[in-house]
């Protein structure tokens, strides 16, 4: 599947931190039932890569990419997993190599645009804006249109419910990434109705 498909299929791409790998396929779940099926497993646990690996298996419709993905090595084990795409925070010159050479459809992680210039450069046009909020967020993402009016961007990094539709706004945000989708209390208390009924919300704010 290539990128542009995986980026059709959502508009809001929940972060997910899997702490307890027994949490992994009910939470997926949830998240495709509330219509959210593009997941992004972070590599900040663990429990990260074993995650993608039974989600996968488990659960019919999920479309499973690893996040917090930061060197070429993470990036090999990402695809052993069965990463349907990718993410990183940043895209230093050692890893954008890798990332091209891979083939793996990917969101490399920019905030400046001598970063998004990097990219594209390397013949990518689609990047992760992180951390959206902290780096100018909605401000810095109209800056870029101007002279790269060809790129689009996940922006994500302190996205919420509430902002998420100030950036749907914008011609060049193909979707926003963020962690309210799957909130730790509701996690650890299995309350997956709950969650599903984040993900209807979620997928129901852009128009």
């Amino acid at each position: 599947m290539k990128l542009e498909e995986i980026v059709a299929q959502t508009s809001v791409m929940p972060v997910m931190v899997i702490d307890r790998i027994e949490d992994a396929v009910p939470l997926a779940r949830a998240l495709v039932e509330g219509g959210i099926k593009v997941l992004e497993i972070t590599l900040r646990t663990e429990a990260g890569l074993e995650a993608v690996r039974r989600i996968k298996q488990e659960v019919p419709g999920a479309i499973v990419g690893v996040g917090t993905i930061s060197s070429p090595r993470l990036l090999e084990a990402s695809m052993e997993a069965g990463a349907a795409f990718g993410v990183s925070p940043g895209t230093p010159p050692h890893l954008l190599k890798a990332i091209v050479e891979s083939g793996l459809p990917f969101f490399p992680g920019v905030a400046t645009m001598t970063e998004v210039m990097q990219v594209m450069d390397a013949g990518l046009t689609v990047m992760k804006f992180f951390p959206a909020v902290a780096a100018g967020g909605v401000k810095m993402l109209e800056s870029f249109a101007g002279p790269f009016p060809h790129v689009a961007f996940c922006p994500t990094g302190g996205i919420n419910a509430a902002n998420a539709p100030d950036f749907f706004r914008l011609k060049n945000v193909v979707c926003v990434g963020g962690s309210w989708l799957t909130p730790k209390p509701l996690v650890a208390a299995g309350d997956w109705a709950g969650i599903t009924q984040l993900a209807r919300e979620a997928a129901a704010l852009k128009a």
